[in-house]
Formats: C-alpha cells, structure tokens, sequence
C-alpha cells in the first residue's frame, strides 16, 4: 500500500554527521523516494538545496529538487565535531515535532538522526536515550523493543544499557518472556509476519551445557521459553550464541533474542555496518533509525557514509506501509 504522507526525518545532534548523512539520503533518494522532509536547522546543510514548506503536504512536490525542511533554529551556530548545550532543546524539540507529526497522521514515520545523549542529559533531559523520550512521546501497546536489522539478520537485546554484570543480575523469566512477546507482535504488526520464529541465545557458553557452565540457561531462560511455547509462540533455545549467527542457523528464525546489548548487536554491526537499521518496536509510531552515532571525530569533513540512513529511511517506508494495512477500515 502506497504512503499518504512523508517520512519526518530529525536533525539529530547539530555538531555530529545528522546534516551530511541527511543530505546524502537526499542525494541517494530523490528521484525514487521515499519522500522525507527534515526538521531542523536549514543552515546545518550547508550548499545542499532546500526549500521551506509549510506543512508536511508540500514534501512531494519539492523533493526533487531540493531537501523539504519544517525549520526549527538552532540557540547557536554549530560547529562540526563542537558539542554546544546551548542547542540541546532545539534537538529535543525536533524529535517532539516529528513525533507529533507521525500521531497525527501528517508523517507516515519517524527517522532520526543520532543524538549525543550526554549533552542533553547535561541540560536535564530526563532519559536515557531516544528508546525511552519516544516510548513517553507515543507509547504503544507494550513495552518498547529496540530490534537491529541488516542484512539477513533481526536481532533484539533483552537487556540494554547497562553493564554486564547488572545485565546478568536482571535477567529474570518474566523479562524475556515480556520482551519476546513484545517483539512478536512487533514483527506481525510493522513487518508483516505473521507467526515470528523467535530464536533466543544462551548466556553462557555452550547455552550453559547442561548446568554445568552456569545455570541460568537452564533456570531462567528455558523456562522463558517454556512459557512462550505454550502461549503460541514460535520460540526456540536456548542456543549456544557462538553458532546462532551463521548463515545456516539464520535461515531458521525471524530474529534473535541476545540476553545482553553486544551479544545482539555485535552480530548486526559484524554483517553490515553501513547498512544497519535500529528501530523500535511497539511505539505509537513507527520509528527507525541509523545503526550508528553522530561520529564527532568526522563530522564537517565529507566523509560520513549515509548508507545506514537510507536504509533507515527505506526501511521506516516499508514499516509504515504494513501498519497502513493492517489498520482498520
């Protein structure tokens, strides 16, 4: 089903590579789409062509020719590879702006550029990263679920940012129980399969061999799994996490379930950096994003790839294309 509207695409973090890779979107996707528009600082895309619109609507017609842009003005000038908490509130209004553009229907979803979480917590901002605004600024039907996609990988971490040690110390049954059938009905809703193959990794080596390397595959994770089976839902394991990546196992599920954040995205990153996709489940709206972050250490020297942008992009259109679907007449 084709799109009613364009995607909104977020400015990101002014002093990273959010501007550059945003107009290597553009460059890569005018001709064919999907259509975006970018909401943000127009003077953060330097020569690039673009033109003001006044609402969403009017992104069709300028795409071609020029980036469409909602401007939304920076507090300071940026400075590539220059953190500035002067233009901290202009980054989380464009994030709030995009969001209500997707809950009102004006933009199919939302695309966002990587942020510098440290410079918005320095102002007060209240959460850990963009997972947990945007799960507060559109909640869905259950808890949010990021997923990394690439090439012929899925892959969900249950537990995230944190470190290993309190990782492994939060793991419990009823957490990836709650994060498995969050992304089932993820899968069914914005990528249309209907009965998800869910494969989920051990924590331990050899998925804990039996009890005798670790017992949490045995005591925490099986019976997860037991659980989940007998709900209906296709899952599998515990599997030992240094085989479930290969490209034979992959053929066998939809996605993997890693029980910590590298055990995920490792793999992902591994298969295809450039090209990698975050994007959350279970929000009020669809939201995707780059695989990557705002990449100070290049930013204002040319050299940003927007290979994972565009496929974000791409990605976010097809998402929204399967929720339009299964929306009720």
């Amino acid at each position: 089903m084709p799109l009613t509207s364009p995607l909104a695409l977020t400015m990101g973090e002014p002093a990273g590579i959010g501007a550059e890779i945003s107009v290597g979107a553009w460059t890569a996707l005018r001709q064919d789409g999907p259509v975006f528009f970018y909401v943000g600082d127009p003077a953060l895309l330097g020569d690039a062509p673009w033109r003001e619109i006044a609402d969403p609507a009017g992104a069709a017609a300028v795409f071609p020719a020029a980036i469409p842009v909602l401007p939304l003005p920076l507090a300071a000038t940026a400075i590539p590879g220059r953190l500035d908490p002067r233009n901290a509130p202009a980054v989380i209004a464009a994030i709030e702006r995009a969001v209500a553009l997707a809950r009102s229907g004006a933009a199919s979803a939302v695309v966002t550029n990587p942020i510098q979480k440290s410079v918005l917590t320095a102002t007060g901002f209240a959460y850990p990263g963009h997972t947990e605004f945007l799960a507060a600024l559109a909640p869905g039907e259950g808890p949010p679920v990021m997923l990394l996609a690439a090439a012929g990988l899925r892959a969900v971490p249950v537990t995230i940012h944190q470190s290993l040690k309190s990782a492994i110390d939060d793991l419990t049954s009823e957490k990836i129980v709650a994060v498995a059938r969050a992304t089932a009905a993820g899968l069914a809703r914005d990528f249309g399969i209907a009965a998800p193959r869910l494969a989920l990794c051990g924590l331990n080596p050899h998925a804990g061999e039996a009890g005798t390397m670790g017992l949490e595959d045995r005591d925490i994770i099986a019976p997860a799994i037991a659980q989940l089976r007998a709900a209906g839902i296709d899952a599998r394991g515990p599997f030992p996490a240094d085989t479930l990546f290969t490209p034979h196992a992959r053929a066998g599920y939809d996605v993997a379930l890693g029980m910590y954040h590298d055990q995920a995205l490792i793999p992902v990153k591994t298969l295809d950096m450039a090209g990698g996709v975050n994007v959350t489940l279970n929000l009020g709206v669809v939201r995707t994003s780059p695989d990557h972050g705002t990449a100070l250490d290049i930013a204002g020297q040319g050299r940003a790839d927007a290979g994972s942008l565009v496929a974000a992009l791409r990605l976010a259109a097809e998402l929204a294309a399967h929720r339009l679907e299964r929306k009720p007449a």
